[in-house]
């Protein structure tokens, strides 16, 4: 969990940005990613040159020619503000921008798509010498404490809980991922994937415990980095910053697009997923003459909830599996949609987990309650049990904070009940 000197620290430096002029939450978080992208390219590059050195051999891919040293955040850090400012403007920017694009354009990776409209926006050579040197006083060796960092500026989004979007915490996704167990042969989907923190997880969840499958041969490496990840947004700053996000983490061109889930059919994605994780937005009710005619086909309904779970079973494989987050009304309302889609759940699919969460997981964004459920799409039903958990805690605390919590000590029951045991003394 991030600590609070970590806290304190993003906290001035969103302070920085804010009196230098930035007062877009999303445009900070947006041009503090671009900044900890080059650090973490730095830092990849680094690690290369140290095995080079070791084994006495050449750099194997370099992400830096010699003629780009300067490009590199622990060359410029050292520079003034003035000239930092102008390399990182006009030499650093761009080259992160080209990442991954051919010189014809043709056989772009989707990071190098959703980077062409970036913009470097830092005010002043002040403010950004102010950021470098704040950034670079956070030790970021840690993935977790870059994924903490990254959850905590997305948790300063002013408009965070509106429209739904509730940022998922980083255990409550990681608790999905190892309940489905990814493999190799799946191709994942996040259909309102915001960061890819669940396609990260995911990928993350493959390379540690499939790591010599995934890279046994060009086939599976090209197969784990292009075939395997999928997902959806219809923000393009979000798009930019999960296409960036993956890279970092060594899943180097996933299919992640502009896409309107529930306003657009798209049949090529009808059935071609064995595995979706989610936590959609959940934004109350949508016309019907915005909704994708074929969702309405499967439950008649305007809410989002029901349209997206509807969403999920048209884009599962026969035998595809489910992992997403749904309001409780999903479980509990009582509307003819609500029950035909519970209906359709547990007689036509397997409902095989229902996870219910305590309503302060989501704070300090809303203090909702939700659920999980875990499901497989069969279309012939196959829902003989559904196993049922009631999670009271999730380590933290249940308020705006969410502070760590000790675990619970275990106290062993009485050998009677008290009235028994009150009675014999």
């Amino acid at each position: 969990m991030i600590t609070g000197e970590i806290k304190s620290k993003v906290d001035r430096i969103w302070d920085t940005l804010w009196s230098g002029g930035i007062s877009n939450p999303l445009t900070i978080i947006e041009q503090l990613t671009y900044l900890l992208f080059i650090k973490r390219l730095d830092e990849l590059h680094t690690l290369k040159e140290n095995k080079a050195n070791r084994l006495r051999k050449p750099i194997e891919d370099p992400i830096f020619t010699p003629k780009q040293d300067r490009l590199r955040w622990s060359r410029f850090k050292e520079t003034s503000p003035d000239e930092m400012f102008t390399t990182v403007r006009d030499l650093a920017f761009p080259f992160i921008k080209t990442l991954g694009q051919s010189a014809s354009g043709e056989g772009d990776s989707t990071y190098s798509h959703h980077m062409k409209d970036a913009t470097f926006m830092m005010p002043t050579p002040r403010v950004l010498a102010n950021i470098v040197d704040q950034l670079d006083s956070i030790d970021m060796a840690d993935s977790d404490t870059k994924g903490d960092l990254y959850e905590y500026m997305l948790g300063k989004i002013a408009s965070a809980g509106q429209n739904g979007q509730f940022r998922t915490p980083r255990h409550i996704i990681q608790l999905m991922v190892d309940m489905t167990a990814p493999t190799p042969k799946d191709k994942i989907c996040d259909p309102a994937c915001g960061t890819a923190g669940f396609l990260i997880a995911a990928s993350e969840y493959l390379t540690t415990h499939h790591g010599d499958a995934i890279y046994k041969d060009t086939a599976s490496r090209r197969r784990f980095n292009e075939g395997t990840f999928h997902g959806y947004d219809f923000d393009s700053t979000m798009l930019r910053i999960g296409s960036m996000n993956m890279l970092l983490h060594g899943v180097e061109n996933p299919d992640i697009r502009y896409k309107d889930s529930l306003a657009q059919t798209d049949e090529d994605d009808s059935e071609k997923y064995s595995l979706i994780l989610a936590n959609p937005p959940f934004a109350g009710s949508l016309d019907y003459e915005s909704t994708a005619k074929d969702l309405q086909r499967i439950v008649k309904t305007k809410k989002t909830e029901l349209l997206f779970m509807a969403l999920f079973l048209r884009l599962l494989q026969t035998g595809g599996r489910a992992a997403v987050i749904v309001p409780d009304g999903v479980l509990f309302g009582a509307s003819n949609a609500h029950k035909q889609l519970r209906q359709i759940l547990v007689e036509d699919q397997k409902l095989d987990a229902v996870i219910s969460m305590p309503s302060g997981v989501f704070k300090p964004y809303a203090g909702v309650s939700t659920a999980f459920l875990i499901f497989t799409k069969t279309n012939s039903g196959g829902t003989d049990h559904v196993w049922f958990y009631d999670m009271q805690a999730d380590g933290f605390s249940l308020d705006d904070k969410r502070s760590p919590q000790p675990a619970a000590r275990q106290v062993r029951p009485p050998r009677h009940p008290p009235e028994v045991e009150n009675a014999e003394n």
